[in-house]
């Protein structure tokens, strides 16, 4: 497993950055008297919506990601390919929560945050075909 240690480092550090946002997200409902669940209003405008989606987002993308990930290195995919993977997508990924935490144009739908969501579900696609390749060899 030592020669996948680049990519077990990017999968665990997917898995805290999603523990962080739940941290984040948990203490700015708490600081600003919300109750825990879905924020309200519902708007790109909202910090604490924006906190709140950025976390469902990175929670909601992880699972797809992860799975995949381990199981490509279960068949053997290269690990250079591998590790190249999950680094493009936590980059995606740490871009997409800058962006839209900042908020702006930027964090609106059809924008670079919709470019990157995008991105890194493409990466996923990339990840599952590379490993479903190797399985069948």
């Amino acid at each position: 497993m030592a020669a996948y240690s680049l990519s077990i480092v990017g999968v665990l550090s997917l898995c805290f950055l999603s523990i962080l946002l739940a941290v984040y997200s948990g203490s700015s409902k708490g600081r600003a008297g919300a109750l825990s669940g879905p924020v309200l209003p519902a708007d790109d405008g909202n910090l604490l919506y924006r906190i709140d989606r950025v976390h469902m987002n990175a929670v909601e993308a992880l699972t797809p990601f992860v799975v995949p990930a381990i199981l490509a290195m279960m068949v053997g995919v290269r690990p250079a390919t591998l590790a190249t993977l999950v680094w493009i997508y936590t980059a995606i990924r740490l871009i997409h929560i800058a962006v839209y935490l900042r908020g702006g144009n930027a964090a609106k739908g059809g924008s670079i945050r919709t470019v990157l969501y995008v991105s890194g579900a493409l990466v996923t696609i990339i990840l599952i075909a590379v490993t479903a390749a190797a399985a069948i060899h």
